[in-house]
């Protein structure tokens, strides 16, 4: 176990000598109720980090984490991948993830590629074709495995097709993943409509799915305790393992999309409240307290946390990633 960077009192008493004139009024964070569960299985808790081509991969914290998704290999309709943004920096990141013992996964599609996925998925061809791409991708960068984005696969109630189309897709590359002994997850919808465009079955394909409980859309807090158990209820309902669930978490705000980072930037104080002015308007985000609510939430109802992204974290003691990590650390 690493030696504790953060005391959290300690922590709070420093933000206090900053002046009282800077800081914001606090937002109460009211912990949400435990439910009464059946303990989740002893699974090693997943902290999985999400980085963009934008990574500065000698920033990036590997002793706090356990995989990384690297976003985004974009598909083209007929199946093939367009080229890689910064894909140079791919091998770098797998070697020194792999010298942490931390798992490197490609991330695939991501939000405004729903069209065509909806087109690839309905042509065998086009299906085996991504299939094999992604195979070729993660036996050349040498990855563990795949974790899918496809925002989203419509529910019958929408269209006929698309959610056996996305089944379809995820079985031929399952098999795939599963016979080199790599990983396949993907990135669903927190609850609602679309959340039946991922069938059941689903559930047996994947090694997990990430669950994006952030962008609730209306005024106010976008990604709330209240929305987490929500969320949580809501896939558990649908009968998704406590094993293979992983709770998705923002580090930035909205509506301005602040970075935490930049938030914390601004003022320190922000660490620990939900809300900040930004550029006029008031910014809901997750400060470290509530990160570590929802932490502490999924260590008794799931089996990790996903965070999008790492580059929005603060690298010092106000670290989000660092909260998650001492709070995972300090369990029972």
């Amino acid at each position: 176990m690493l030696t504790k960077i953060l005391i959290f009192t300690s922590f709070c008493l420093t933000l206090a000598a900053c002046g009282a004139e800077a800081a914001p009024t606090a937002v109460p964070i009211t912990a949400a109720p435990t439910p009464t569960l059946t303990a989740v299985p002893p699974t090693p808790f997943r902290i999985i980090g999400y980085v963009t081509d934008a990574v500065i991969v000698e920033l990036v914290p590997f002793e706090k984490l356990t995989h990384i998704n690297y976003a985004f290999a974009i598909p083209n309709r007929d199946g093939t991948l367009k080229p890689m943004a910064n894909g140079w920096k791919i091998d770098n990141l797998v070697r020194q993830a792999h010298e942490h013992d931390v798992q490197v996964l490609i991330s695939v599609g991501g939000w405004g590629h729903d069209e065509t996925f909806e087109v690839l998925a309905a042509d065998p061809a086009a299906r085996d074709r991504l299939v094999q791409e992604l195979v070729t991708l993660v036996e050349k960068h040498n990855l563990d495995g795949v974790d899918m984005d496809w925002e989203y696969p419509d529910p019958v109630s929408i269209s006929p097709d698309s959610a056996q189309n996305y089944v379809k897709l995820m079985q031929a590359l399952g098999a795939e993943m599963r016979a080199r002994g790599k990983l396949l997850t993907a990135a669903v919808v927190a609850l609602g409509e679309y959340g039946a465009g991922v069938d059941p079955v689903i559930f047996d394909e994947v090694d997990f799915l990430n669950l994006m409980v952030y962008d609730r859309g209306g005024e106010g807090h976008h990604s709330s305790l209240e929305f987490v158990q929500e969320s949580l209820a809501f896939w558990r309902g649908r009968g998704l393992p406590p094993e293979k669930m992983v709770l998705g978490v923002p580090f930035y705000g909205r509506p301005n999309y602040a970075t935490y980072k930049q938030l914390v930037a601004a003022d320190p104080a922000h660490a620990l409240t939900d809300e900040a002015e930004w550029n006029g308007r008031t910014e809901f985000y997750n400060g470290i307290p509530t990160i570590q609510e929802k932490t502490r939430l999924t260590l008794e109802q799931a089996s990790g946390i996903m965070i999008w992204t790492l580059e929005q974290d603060t690298l010092d003691e106000t670290s989000l990633l660092q909260a998650i990590y001492q709070t995972v650390q300090n369990a029972p």
